[in-house]
């Protein structure tokens, strides 16, 4: 089978020099979705049309048993800056648009109408990688700002390059920080360092973050791309149901008692002791031999 320009692996996925248009640039190389923002102009600041790309991409992941592991990262110098301010009225306002951007909260819309837009935009997208079927990894390449902080830290693992800052810059602008930040900062730092990012609004270096467990590995610049796709395939070879299930534990972990986690946990068990990844793993074991799984 053939691959269309938008699936063709890049032998440096964090390298694409050329022109290209696309809002959202993909590959998938060796079971890796590559999943790549690409608005550098802005700082890779998301507008709905971007946010949607995401969004379909990781439903796609999840979907596809071709794909058993994502990278998401961007072109240029930053990561993402955070929702696009800038999206005109006309099209946030318009009803085939599943949320609208912020630039029109001041336009005189109906009480409900800012909370709706949160649900179908920025916490639409933190979900989708939340709630993705494979393992998720964030490469990021520079600055994550809001929004963009948000995307990078709701991946389940994030690379940093060493030049990457992390902002919570809601508390800047007098906004109350969206797109799931209240809900992410407090299980990864606690919540008395989740108040001081976001009452105060500093930007983390990338060493910070590594520091206060924002960041599992920070990189140097050249070697991010490198990282990311060793990791990610790595993953890629794993059990892939067995590290969907995984996943799914520990993200509802802290939202449950004991009894519901270890109830949670037994039936993770059950449903993956049915398959084909979890058989070979114990016969490969008993055969003295290293596993080959196949996502199945």
């Amino acid at each position: 089978m053939s691959l269309s320009p938008r699936d063709k692996p890049r032998d440096n996925p964090l390298d694409h020099s050329g022109p290209d248009d696309s809002v959202i640039l993909h590959t998938t190389d060796n079971g890796v979705s590559w999943i790549t923002l690409n608005r550098p102009e802005v700082m890779n600041a998301i507008a709905p049309e971007q946010r949607e790309c995401l969004i379909s991409e990781l439903l796609r992941a999840s979907a596809d048993p071709g794909v058993r592991a994502v990278v998401i990262t961007a072109t240029g110098a930053a990561f993402c800056a955070g929702a696009d301010l800038r999206a005109t009225p006309s099209s946030a306002m318009d009803p085939a648009v599943p949320g609208v951007s912020a630039a029109s909260v001041a336009s005189g819309r109906l009480p409900g109408d800012v909370a709706r837009t949160i649900r179908r935009g920025a916490q639409r997208l933190i979900a989708a990688v939340l709630d993705c079927e494979k393992p998720v990894i964030a490469a990021v390449n520079g600055t994550a700002a809001g929004l963009g902080a948000h995307l990078a830290l709701a991946c389940d693992l994030v690379l940093a390059a060493e030049s990457a800052t992390f902002v919570e810059v809601f508390v800047r602008r007098g906004l109350v920080a969206d797109g799931g930040g209240a809900y992410l900062l407090p299980r990864l730092v606690g919540p008395q360092r989740a108040k001081e990012l976001m009452f105060f609004g500093d930007a983390l270096t990338a060493a910070e973050a590594e520091r206060m467990g924002l960041v599992n590995r920070v990189v140097a610049g050249a070697g991010l791309a490198a990282t990311a796709r060793s990791w990610a395939e790595r993953l890629a070879t794993g059990p892939t149901r067995a590290l969907a299930l995984t996943k799914q534990l520990v993200n509802s972990s802290l939202d449950s008692d004991r009894t519901a986690a270890f109830a949670a946990e037994a039936a993770a068990q059950e449903i993956n002791m049915t398959t084909e990844d979890a058989q070979e793993g114990v016969n490969s074991f008993l055969e003295h031999r290293s596993p080959v799984y196949r996502g199945r």
